[in-house]
């Protein structure tokens, strides 16, 4: 067998990626590595103009053609029908990076059972998208990549200092959101691996919006050893090593981009 080329292995040419959220903070980002390295992209939002406009705006080094779909996680309609037009739109879907997030800013000092039950289906919207994924891949008989976004915070407590006195502490649904996705991939890798789909889990943290308060990023840079928040771009090599050949041996792990956060 011939060695493929580190430039091979992580080529996306003529492969498919469907995104969610793929118009987001770090969603943009992801996108267009995926873009960058040759792949079709189809970039999945709530928002049917927004996904279109982003889509628009990726690169296409290899005359790769890429689409915007609406598909909302938390509703099971929108999102059968959102992969059926991804499949209808680019002809066939070969990775899928389950990123989108809906949620509540809401902590465990005023966080309604409502408002927590509904934060947590965001886990129920990444099975349910995996499973089509899934069947999609066995049906044509090829192999395919998911790559389910965590955090940091789905494997770690936050510090209370970092948020007192400043802004809502991290949600605790939250955690227990992002806790489950970590979990989620283990236990899909480990039945999807025999049809021919490896399941990851990137899991970033801290990668604070321009949004973010102030004071509250310079506390949380007082617990990392790089002294430093990420920047999303940081983020795109992680992501193509779990969805390209790159990471063909390579499943159910959580891969922790964080700064080093979680090695104190």
């Amino acid at each position: 067998m011939t060695e493929p080329s580190i430039q091979s292995l992580f080529d996306l040419s003529d492969r498919v990626a469907l995104i969610t959220g793929g118009s987001g903070f770090l969603g943009k980002s992801f996108s267009r590595a995926l873009a960058e390295a040759g792949a079709s992209v189809v970039i999945a939002s709530r928002d049917k103009a927004r996904a279109d406009r982003i889509a628009e705006e990726l690169p296409s080094p290899d005359g790769a053609l890429h689409f915007g779909v609406q598909l909302d996680q938390l509703d099971e309609e929108s999102l059968n029908a959102g992969f059926d037009d991804a499949v209808k739109s680019a002809g066939q879907v070969d990775i899928l990076i389950n990123n989108g997030q809906q949620g509540h800013a809401l902590d465990l000092t005023d966080v309604t059972g409502q408002a927590f039950s509904e934060d947590l289906r965001n886990v129920t919207g990444y099975f349910l998208l995996a499973r089509r994924f899934r069947d999609h891949i066995v049906k044509r008989d090829e192999s395919g990549a998911v790559v389910m976004i965590g955090s940091m915070y789905g494997v770690v407590g936050s510090y209370p200092d970092a948020y007192e006195d400043v802004c809502t502490a991290s949600p605790v649904q939250y955690h227990a959101l992002k806790g489950g996705i970590i979990h989620m991939t283990r236990h899909l890798a480990c039945y999807w691996a025999k049809d021919g789909v490896r399941v990851n889990c990137l899991s970033p943290g801290p990668f604070p919006s321009e949004k973010a308060p102030t004071e509250m990023v310079a506390r949380l840079k007082s617990k990392l050893p790089m002294q430093r928040m990420g920047e999303p771009y940081e983020l795109k090599g992680s992501l193509l090593l779990l969805a390209s050949d790159a990471g063909s041996y390579i499943t159910g792990q959580n891969l922790l981009v964080d700064g080093g956060w979680t090695a104190w």
